[in-house]
């Protein structure tokens, strides 16, 4: 199988790749990756003399380009994940965003399409898997958890800009009849993360003896995913799932942003004990919430779990300090 990957060189593409990679040999992968600042090609590096894995750089708003390499490439699969994330720079600057998320999504759809187009009537079936965010869902209070079903309500930007790209994505299979599949997981933590994002920040400037910042009072509740169970959640429904559906891929582990940064706190404490009066914690500081920032993402994987046998299979606390020791030897 020749297989695209898009995003590749970021937190979960490049996760993705290397289990692809590791579990199954009969796959060849194109990774397609214009290499912004949330990208690390190094994470790739153990891949570099493999026969079974290429590389291109490319940014999907150039059609043009992306035409003469889905063309050229000739997947029988697409995994798109290539996305603008960071929801703060979404509030400062959202035409990145718009571009990248629904542009890019639109440009690799299409030529996908016209790709296959063809093979359709030879019996051949491709499939475009677009993977997308619980953010498109909008907010939730206290109770409940978003299912397939819940209406979307994006509140920023970028979960618009998601929200806009998986409309799109939904339409080509209504259509076009096109073989396409859409996940939407909650918040993912591992290797290979951007220290931009929270459990990466947390660590950083814990180690470096800055102020922890934490939104608000820390109150705002996710639900963690390790990127190993989202990476095994995403072959299983690129292999298994139907065609036109939607899946939500979640941890079922809910935390208050308040209490992470604290466990993160209580492990490096004990991992790297050089915090300042003997404890990482005092380095917390609670910030101007941003705006329009949701209260708490929770997410129903029923569907996953009865229809594809999936479901996460970590033990938090374990993988958590196994993420924090990658990063402790990242930043030294």
């Amino acid at each position: 199988m020749k297989l695209i990957v898009t995003g590749g060189a970021g937190f979960i593409g490049s996760n993705l790749i290397l289990h692809l990679h590791d579990h199954y040999p009969d796959i060849e992968i194109l990774n397609i990756d214009k290499l912004t600042y949330a990208s690390d090609i190094s994470f790739l590096s153990s891949l570099k003399q493999s026969r079974r894995y290429h590389f291109k750089k490319l940014d999907l708003v150039d059609r043009n380009t992306v035409k003469d390499t889905v063309k050229a490439w000739n997947p029988d699969g697409v995994i798109h994940l290539a996305a603008e994330s960071h929801v703060d720079n979404s509030i400062q600057g959202p035409e990145p965003f718009v571009l990248s998320n629904v542009v890019g999504t639109f440009n690799i759809l299409e030529e996908s399409r016209q790709l296959w187009m063809d093979d359709a009537a030879t019996g051949e079936i491709q499939r475009f898997l677009h993977v997308s965010t619980d953010e498109v869902y909008g907010t939730l209070g206290e109770t409940g958890s978003f299912t397939e079903e819940t209406p979307y309500a994006p509140n920023s930007p970028y979960s618009a800009s998601k929200a806009g790209s998986d409309m799109l994505v939904r339409s080509y299979f209504h259509t076009y009849g096109m073989n396409t599949v859409i996940t939407n997981c909650s918040n993912n933590y591992g290797r290979h993360q951007h220290d931009e994002k929270l459990i990466p920040t947390v660590i950083r400037k814990a180690l470096a003896h800055e102020p922890i910042p934490v939104y608000g009072m820390g109150e705002n509740v996710r639900d963690w995913l390790h990127v190993e169970d989202h990476c095994k959640a995403l072959i299983t429904v690129f292999y298994e799932g139907r065609a036109g559906e939607q899946y939500n891929i979640g941890g079922d582990n809910e935390w208050k942003n308040i209490e992470l940064v604290h466990h993160i706190c209580e492990i490096l404490n004990r991992e790297k004990a050089e915090g300042p009066d003997g404890d990482y914690k005092n380095l917390i500081s609670f910030v101007t919430d941003r705006p329009g920032h949701d209260f708490r993402y929770s997410v129903d994987a029923t569907k996953m779990k009865n229809e594809l046998g999936w479901e996460p299979s970590r033990d938090f606390d374990e993988l958590l300090t196994k993420t924090v020791k990658w990063y402790i030897e990242r930043y030294g």
